[in-house]
């Protein structure tokens, strides 16, 4: 059996770089709020930094010029030698503080024909959630000519006896330190340790030990799915013009990532609500009841689910669902119901707040969702395929994985 993570060689920016301007946050984060980023430029000006090989969502306007400068600053990085190789054949512990505690994770490499992200598969590595299509095109173009790649992937272990990460971090004193960094705009601190030599062939023969041991379904991808997305999508095409001995070791046909215990007590899985408008409240919660019996699932006493509105105010758990959430079912009698009703739309809103005051106005539902158990992820994805979007949240925007290391990706 061929290992679906595994060590790999990652570069770093000199120490000096990684302490400033270098790290900065998932480009699929603020996307709603351009002055973050300006307020990043600002930072980073005049300085390396990882902004200047990545594409923000939010800069998708200005898709051909900006494509050009990430593709002439990777070499330039190189060139200049700002990047180099830190770790040989290894793994980076990370040690990520913000306030919901410290995360640990390790960054090691993917194989992508390990993954998949359609629904229903049986890949040793799948998406948590659906895909965006229309988000893949701009990053493949950035990839398909990219000389390295930087990951803000967060993928999750369902490891309960916490025998991969932890005991790593409990002889951190003994590993080489890489990097100690205060990250910018709140992003908290991050540390990094090179796992290398024997105890990364440690490492490798226990990851190769649970993934035999998974049943099948050994890792999902809690962030930045639509990356992975992308260099999958890249590799597929890319390894048909591959002789089957090209394609055994060629650098695309991997990932770098991050891999984070999901019973990490720092990792924190928030609700997404749902706020409904131009609707009928009271006709939308009596539509989802019957729904859900027209899929055998029936509602009973609980608070996993609460439909609030003018008039109505209903908490309510699912019976009969057999391993599916709660909120893939909801998700699905919403898809069906705004298709046919065109007046209606639909806003995904983080915290109860804004929503309590959204569902005083006339013609509007809110429905809210209590937080995801974790416990139940790795089983809801293995009998549902995929959750739609919206799910969960894992912590906050500035809690986000941040750029930091880099492998060559050809």
């Amino acid at each position: 059996m061929r290992a679906c993570f595994s060590s790999s060689d990652i570069m770093l920016p000199r120490k000096a770089t990684a302490e400033d301007a270098w790290a900065v946050v998932a480009c699929d984060q603020y996307t709603s709020q351009p002055e973050y980023w300006e307020d990043v430029e600002r930072i980073v000006e005049g300085k390396p930094s990882t902004l200047n090989i990545i594409f923000p969502e939010v800069c998708l306007p200005e898709i051909d010029e900006r494509i050009t400068r990430i593709r002439a600053n990777m070499e330039d990085y190189l060139k200049e030698n700002i990047l180099s190789e830190a770790v040989h054949d290894g793994f980076v512990l990370v040690e990520r503080t913000t306030e919901s505690g410290t995360r640990l994770g390790l960054v090691g490499k993917v194989d992508l024909e390990s993954y998949d992200f359609t629904p229903g598969n049986g890949a040793l590595i799948r998406a948590t959630e659906g895909t965006v299509t229309s988000r893949i095109p701009p990053r493949v173009r950035i990839r398909s000519g990219a000389i390295i790649e930087s990951p803000h992937v967060m993928m999750l272990i369902d490891d309960r006896e916490k025998k991969l990460i932890e005991p790593l971090y409990e002889k951190r004193s003994g590993f080489a330190a890489l990097y100690d960094a205060t990250l910018m705009k709140g992003g908290g601190r991050v540390r990094g340790y090179a796992i290398e030599g024997e105890e990364a062939e440690a490492v490798n023969a226990l990851l190769l030990d649970m993934q035999r041991a998974s049943g099948g379904f050994f890792i999902s991808v809690g962030d930045g799915n639509h990356s992975l997305v992308t260099a999958k999508s890249w590799w597929d095409e890319l390894k048909e013009r591959l002789s089957p001995e090209e394609r055994e070791g060629h650098p695309a046909r991997y990932a770098l990532a991050e891999l984070v215990n999901l019973h990490s007590p720092a990792l924190r899985f928030e609700p997404v609500h749902r706020v409904l408008f131009g609707v009928d409240a009271g006709a939308l919660y009596r539509g989802f009841i019957a729904y859900c019996g027209g899929l055998g699932v029936k509602a009973v006493g609980g608070d996993d689910l609460t439909f609030k509105g003018r008039g109505l105010n209903e908490s309510f758990s699912l019976e009969g669902a057999k391993g599916r959430l709660p909120v893939d079912i909801l998700q699905g009698y919403l898809d069906g119901f705004l298709a046919e009703n065109e007046k209606a739309c639909v806003d995904y809103i983080h915290g109860e707040e804004t929503p309590l005051v959204l569902s005083e106005e006339r013609g509007n539902c809110a429905i809210f969702l209590k937080s995801l158990d974790k416990r139940a992820l790795f089983p809801a994805i293995a009998a549902g395929g995929v959750l739609p979007r919206k799910t969960f949240s894992m912590g906050e925007a500035h809690e986000k994985r941040y750029y930091m290391e880099c492998r060559k990706i050809r």
